[in-house]
């Protein structure tokens, strides 16, 4: 264990480690709602270098961050039991981080192309498309700074938001299992406003 730690903090796989670490922070993030997957599309050179062919950039540097640690750890720990030292040591451990960088970015190219297929082209349902649908509320409470519902687009896919209500709207409940209605979006909070649904409240029901 010391050794694998030995390796994962020194050169060149800590240059590695510390992206890891940043990506798995994100996913964490994706998967508890808190960012989307594809935040960063169009903000990263990820088409350019040929890692994002057909998806979402995230998936690409993620991809190349973990193949590039895995590699260069592998070859820190070959370097360490081959017993290099001295300036050979430093000048192996720098080959290590180009071929590191080399090997990952070819392995990514490779992956991304059988992922494609699961991120189509044609544009999902937007935040826009959420307003005016009755949602679930999947949180114990619902109020001006904290809450979160399940809404099912028309098209059938659905997603889990961030919602809030007004204070003035607090009297009535709205609990984990509750419906409610979206009716507004807020682009600085990204979130969308909420409110117990009445079916006279549904513009689709207006006449």
């Amino acid at each position: 264990m010391g050794e694998f730690l030995d390796a994962a903090f020194g050169f060149p796989a800590s240059l590695f480690s510390a992206a890891l670490v940043v990506v798995v922070a994100f996913w964490l993030l994706v998967l508890f709602g808190a960012a989307e997957h594809d935040s960063f599309d169009g903000d990263l050179p990820g088409g350019a270098l040929g890692i994002a062919d057909g998806v979402p950039v995230t998936v690409g540097v993620s991809l190349l961050t973990g193949t590039a640690w895995f590699t260069a750890l592998a070859g820190t720990l070959a370097l360490r039991r081959a017993g290099a030292e001295g300036p050979a040591r430093a000048a192996l451990a720098v080959g290590v981080l180009a071929a590191s960088l080399l090997l990952s970015w070819w392995v990514t190219r490779l992956l991304v192309r059988p992922l494609a297929s699961l991120f189509p082209e044609e544009p999902g349902a937007s935040r826009s498309d959420f307003i005016g649908l009755t949602c679930t509320i999947r949180t114990g409470r619902v109020d001006a700074g904290f809450g979160q519902a399940e809404v099912a687009a028309e098209d059938g896919s659905t997603a889990v938001v961030q919602v809030r209500r007004l204070d003035k709207d607090l009297a009535a409940a709205l609990t984990r299992g509750s419906t409610g209605l979206l009716y507004a979006y807020d682009d600085d909070g990204e979130f969308f406003w909420v409110a117990p649904f009445d079916a006279a409240l549904d513009p689709r029901t207006a006449t």
